[in-house]
């Protein structure tokens, strides 16, 4: 799998952590650098860390499932992308605005965001990707996003809302069919 298609992917993966970190954001206008950071750090080390853990997963059952491993990630990153469509589209305004300020409920939210990358993780085993490296590119894209996404919840408010995750389940569903295409036509 190519550099180009794992950046997506890890950008389609972000958008979970960029909605949380927005919210972060306007919650907590008064936030310093080294508490976004931190929030940063913590989103980008389940994100990255959790797709290398289902990669090692998948590398234990992929010999048995290479016939089917296009339709099980067509499968996975479909079924992430829908869920993620539909979380966006039945949140509320108080769910967008939750206060994540303990590390406890931090840490919950990271691993609850970290769930789809965790099945990339899986799907990644039968594509016999560079786990590493993609695990690694996957942290830095969620670092960068949720800083971003803190910086404009700090001054932009509320306005961007549930439609990152729209977006970020239209990517996966994306991803998904060209993988499905690629190995289909080879």
């Amino acid at each position: 799998m190519d550099y180009f298609t794992i950046l997506v992917i890890a950008l389609g993966l972000s958008f979970d952590t960029f909605a949380v970190s927005l919210s972060y954001g306007v919650i907590r206008n008064g936030i310093l650098f080294r508490q976004a950071s931190w929030v940063a750090i913590v989103l980008a080390g389940f994100q990255g860390g959790l797709t290398i853990a289902g990669y090692f997963l998948g590398s234990m059952i992929s010999n048995a499932l290479k016939a089917t491993n296009h339709w099980i990630a067509l499968g996975l990153l479909s079924f992430l992308g829908i869920k993620m469509i539909v979380e966006g589209l039945k949140k509320t305004k108080d769910e967008e605005t939750k206060d994540y300020s303990s590390t406890i409920v931090l840490l919950t939210i990271a691993l609850a965001t970290s769930i789809d990358a965790f099945a990339v993780g899986i799907s990644f085993a039968f594509l016999d990707v560079k786990i590493w490296e993609a695990g690694i590119l996957i942290g830095i894209v969620t670092f960068l996003a949720s800083m971003t996404a803190i910086r404009i919840g700090k001054s932009a408010g509320v306005r961007l809302g549930n439609k990152v995750e729209i977006i970020g389940g239209l990517l996966l569903i994306a991803i998904g069919l060209k993988i499905f295409l690629e190995h289909m036509m080879a």
